[in-house]
């Protein structure tokens, strides 16, 4: 039944909001190769600092050893126009699930670049959404790519133990000194959730402030996490 509505839903949304790619317009895909190919994926790794420095056998610049995120691998810039299109049509009305795939593609090419692999044993967590936000969107889009993601790293995919207990103002909205306060105290695990020694990979849409993956990064190492990395496809920084 839950697959059967499912499905109606899918073609409502294809019948309201036919397939045409976001760069060119061009119909039968919601973001065609050609546009696909134009996103320049990023080939180095960065500390997570707002004015990057270039890291390359370590997760972050003394600066910001005290964080609790280890490091961040972010597969592009925000600065692309076609791949904030991408985002803003996985994000928001009408919430296009299906890119998903090429999204994930992308972080899949920035670890290829990089040389990097993930662990096998590792976990990834997506960022949680609020309950609310969710049934509004019918899905957590950093959830989408950690599925995307753990099929093709052949890594497990833990999307049920790190909840957001609160609804908050989106983070968007708000100045860093905004969203740090907005942030605090609304992610936590369920109980009996045991993560010691634990390397967890968060995955999320864009890196902004970083507030965020830092509060996730903070719930997790407080409850045994051994090490914390963020993933997302974009970054606003220029690199």
């Amino acid at each position: 039944m839950k697959y059967y509505f499912s499905s109606i839903k899918d073609y409502l949304i294809n019948l309201i909001f036919p397939k045409i790619c976001v760069g060119c317009q061009r119909e039968g895909t919601y973001l065609c190769e050609d546009c696909f190919s134009l996103v320049e994926v990023n080939p180095f790794c960065y500390c997570l600092c707002e004015k990057p420095q270039r890291i390359i056998d370590r997760g972050k610049c003394k600066k910001c050893q005290n964080k609790f995120l280890s490091g961040l691998f972010s597969a592009t810039s925000w600065e692309q126009k076609i791949l904030k299109k991408a985002i803003h049509r996985f994000k928001y009305a009408p919430y296009i699930k299906e890119l998903s795939l090429p999204l994930a593609y992308l972080i899949i090419l920035h670890f290829q670049m990089i040389e990097k692999s993930i662990p096998a044993d590792s976990l990834l967590m997506p960022v949680p959404l609020s309950p609310r936000k969710k049934r509004e969107r019918g899905f957590n889009q950093a959830e989408e790519l950690a599925k995307v993601l753990a099929k093709a790293w052949k890594v497990p995919l833990v999307s049920d133990k790190l909840v957001k207990i609160k609804n908050t103002t989106p983070q968007v909205e708000l100045k860093k000194e905004e969203r740090i306060k907005n942030i605090k105290g609304v992610f936590s695990l369920k109980n009996g959730t045991d993560l010691r020694g634990k390397k967890i990979f968060l995955i999320d849409d864009v890196y902004t402030t970083g507030v965020t993956l830092e509060e996730c990064a903070r719930v997790l190492k407080q409850a045994g996490a051994k090490e914390v990395w963020g993933i997302t496809i974009a970054r606003e920084v220029k690199f």
